[in-house]
């Protein structure tokens, strides 16, 4: 039976492949005990470990936008779905690796195994852009990605029920991640099944449906005359969009990599209560997150002014954001850590979906390619704020590494406070006003 919004199964199944890409990269985290007694890691060297998956994940998010738009999504889904579940089932012997190859050197087998599962988890969140581009039409953009999006802080939030409790039930680091591994194995086949690259393509897309999603799409550029690649690195708006979006990723990467050791250290807390605990700074941002992306929708068709939509809401969102972050150091207790930590979350969330939908403002044809460059600028930040905030937490103590969230949050914010987004610039074939139509 064919079904008129066919598009929120794909936009549903987006949701759960990412979901588990989440989750298989936050892992390591709440095995940081066990990892770390076996194998002697001081704590910069634990920041190191973190920080290697940023390495392969920002080159792994340029390549993949680009394959997206060259290949198409189905195929990097299926091909990066596959590498970085073999690679988190590798995840459990990267010590042993290591050390068998690389001179005795654990770390340096945790280096590798990282850095290859950060390049094949990199182009998740490009192809999603491009499948967005592909299945969502104009008036619905905001919401569909942020739709695609949910995963990071649902992700995030089941992270660490689903670790905590496979070390618990285990009671074996290694087989956690043997587990996860084949459970994304099994979800690829569910994937190939059910998703296509577009709509066009599939049985269960019916006329009235695909009438919807391409009635409001006009053409990018006129014939002949297709964006170049160069365009992205002459345009003003996408990169300070980019610097935005960086600004989001180093308090998500931050919070998603050192909070569970942060809480056992500072707090005192049991592995068995981060089950828990790990939960409470995305409660938030699972419900902002697809907030925002329904406000800056409403905002465009209400105001009929992208800047309104898209650079207002960035900013004053990012502007509370930087002052929870700021203000966690002068917090007494857990109690009160965790809830303005919570709260700076979901604040960071909420213009999310900006980022990603400022791309297919501005140039939906290579919605792919400049989500790839965006994402590999962005997530310098994978690299920078775990290793960084190893450095800080050992010099001057846990409470640095919130005023760099709060310090790069500002700087973000700064820098989407200057952006037209549906502007490209004057390398680009795409420079249109900033006002959309108050009817879209």
């Amino acid at each position: 039976m064919r079904t008129p919004r066919y598009r929120y199964v794909v936009f549903g199944l987006l949701v759960v492949v990412a979901l588990v890409n989440y989750i298989d990269r936050g892992a390591l985290s709440y095995a940081a005990g066990p990892v770390i007694a076996e194998f002697g890691f001081s704590t910069g060297e634990w920041g190191q470990i973190l920080g290697f998956f940023g390495y392969g994940y920002m080159f792994g998010a340029l390549i993949g936008g680009w394959a997206a738009d060259r290949l198409g999504a189905r195929r990097v889904w299926l091909w990066a779905g596959a590498a970085w579940s073999a690679l988190e089932v590798a995840s459990a012997f990267a010590g042993e690796i290591g050390i068998g190859l690389f001179g005795g050197s654990a770390l340096a087998g945790f280096a590798v195994v990282r850095v290859l599962f950060g390049f094949a988890e990199g182009p998740a969140y490009s192809t999603i852009n491009r499948t967005m581009a592909d299945w969502a039409a104009p008036r619905e953009r905001g919401f569909a990605v942020s739709v695609g999006l949910l995963s990071t802080p649902l992700g995030a939030l089941l992270t660490a029920p689903v670790s905590v409790g496979l070390l618990t039930l285990t009671g074996n680091w290694r087989v956690t991640f043997i587990v996860l591994g084949v459970a994304g194995f099994a979800l690829l086949l569910v994937f190939y099944r059910l998703f296509r690259d577009k709509p066009e393509q599939h049985p269960l897309v019916s006329p009235a449906e695909l009438a919807h999603i391409r009635a409001e799409s006009g053409p990018e550029a006129p014939a002949g005359q297709p964006i170049p690649v160069r365009a992205f690195f002459t345009s003003r708006t996408l990169l300070l969009n980019a610097v935005g979006y960086f600004a989001f990723m180093f308090v998500n990467f931050t919070i998603q990599t050192w909070v569970p050791k942060y809480l056992q250290d500072q707090f005192q807390f049991s592995l068995g209560s981060l089950w828990y605990l790990g939960m409470i700074p995305w409660i938030g941002a699972c419900v902002t997150i697809l907030l925002g992306g329904r406000i800056t929708d409403a905002l465009r068709r209400r105001t009929g002014n992208l800047r309104i939509a898209r650079n207002l809401f960035a900013v004053l969102a990012m502007a509370a954001t930087s002052v929870c972050f700021l203000l966690i150091p002068l917090m007494p207790d857990a109690t009160s850590v965790l809830a303005l930590m919570a709260l700076g979350n979901a604040l960071n969330s909420l213009p999310n979906a900006v980022f990603w939908a400022v791309i297919i403002d501005t140039a939906p044809a290579r919605a792919g390619t400049f989500g790839g460059f965006t994402h590999f600028i962005a997530n310098i930040a994978a690299v920078a704020a775990p290793t960084l905030a190893g450095y800080l937490a050992a010099t001057y103590g846990y409470g640095s590494i919130f005023v760099a969230a709060g310090a790069a949050t500002a700087v973000g914010m700064c820098a989407m406070a200057f952006l037209r987004p549906g502007r490209l610039g004057r390398a680009g074939q795409r420079d249109d006003a900033t006002r959309a139509p108050a009817t879209t």
